[in-house]
């Protein structure tokens, strides 16, 4: 959670006007202030998938579990395309163009995964992981190849910007492919919690230690698993660099491997009990939804505020469809590590707060927020 703000910070303050994973510009800390935020979306997808199933653990029947997945993930995808749209990254009321982002793949998830609770937990993992590592096989099938109905694999498979009807756009951030298996594999993953801690432990270290494995292994073949193969540099820190850029929209087979196999890792490690210094970021674990829709919009409102007090304007920070920024617009990382920090720090007292509420009141609409 605290990791995505830093790489929203990034997007909405840096003056950087390039990839930061492009190869032929980058440089080792902008690289990694971007490719570690890989592991935010990836895991929380994953453990969204076994919040559900340790929720059966607390006394919900299947049917009611179904239900809750069903109306929290039509819910999730209606905030997706107006208030987290409208308040948090556009500023703008317009819906002739629309972006599909996390928070509409996990709420899609949710509602195939409504479905799924139904079936035995086996063939729940299974379908999960058949679906992480089989769909870069369909890596050549383009959302043109499906005529007037190319909307839909763009909204599948295909990130890309389609005409839903006419004058109506819809940018497609987040392929709905493989996240529900991601999420699918999560609620099956579940019922290795419910084991002695022991044994639940090592568990979570072998399976973490074989994803990493298995992603090394198949990457360094460059036979399958990534659309952009990597390729050796004539550095070793940017040979490194090419190997592990995986690619993200939609999330590669590689992709997973490489960042949900340190989270196991880190899980196995963590399983003892929360280091102090980490006790903090519980707060905004416990109120998800919350924390993203106010990170948003604050991140979003102070890079607003920045440049009307730099530049007087801030055109290209707003906007169904912004324009280019100013000339010179953005600031070096000490400046956006700055005030990714203070977002941290105001969003803080806020979730706190908000978690104290939840944990009091056990109000059936809160479980939506």
């Amino acid at each position: 959670m605290v990791l995505m703000a830093l790489d929203h910070t990034r997007g909405f303050f840096s003056n950087i006007t390039f990839n930061p994973l492009d190869l032929t510009q980058t440089n080792p800390v902008l690289f990694f202030t971007r490719w570690f935020t890989h592991y935010c979306a990836p895991t929380f997808v994953f453990l969204a998938g076994t919040g559900a199933f340790l929720s059966t653990t607390r006394g919900k029947t299947r049917s009611e579990l179904s239900w809750f997945l069903l109306t929290r993930g039509l819910w999730l995808v209606f905030l997706e395309v107006t208030v987290i749209r409208w308040f948090g990254w556009m500023f703008n009321f317009d819906l002739h163009s629309v972006g599909t982002g996390v928070i509409w793949a996990i709420g899609w998830s949710m509602v195939v995964l409504a479905g799924l609770v139904f079936l035995p937990i086996r063939y729940i993992g299974l379908l999960g992981l058949v679906m992480i590592a089989g769909h870069n096989a369909f890596d050549f099938v383009q959302p043109a190849d499906w005529g007037r109905f190319r909307w839909l694999w763009a909204i599948l498979h295909q990130a890309e910007k389609t005409e839903v009807l006419p004058g109506y756009n819809l940018t497609t951030g987040y392929p709905l492919i493989p996240w529900i298996g991601v999420m699918a594999a999560g609620y099956a993953f579940g019922t290795i919690l419910l084991r002695a801690p022991s044994e639940r432990r090592k568990w979570l270290l072998s399976l973490g230690a074989t994803a990493s494995l298995l992603f090394v292994l198949i990457r360094y073949s460059n036979l399958y698993g990534d659309p952009n193969p990597w390729v050796p540099q004539n550095h070793g820190m940017l040979t490194l660099f090419s190997f592990i850029d995986c690619f993200k929209y939609p999330p590669s087979l590689l992709y997973l491997l490489m960042t949900l196999g340190p989270a196991l890792v880190v899980m196995s490690l963590l399983d003892r009990g929360t280091p102090r210094f980490l006790k903090p970021a519980l707060v905004f674990g416990r109120v998800p939804l919350f924390y993203y829709v106010l990170h948003l919009a604050l991140i979003h409102g102070l890079a607003v505020s920045f440049a009307f007090a730099r530049y007087g304007r801030a055109d290209g920070l707003y906007g169904s469809s912004p324009g280019p920024r100013p000339d010179g617009y953005g600031y070096g990382l000490p400046v956006v590590y700055a005030v990714w920090i203070l977002v941290v720090l105001i969003l803080y007292p806020l979730c706190r707060w908000f978690a104290d509420l939840k944990r009091r009141r056990r109000d059936p609409w809160l479980s939506y927020l």
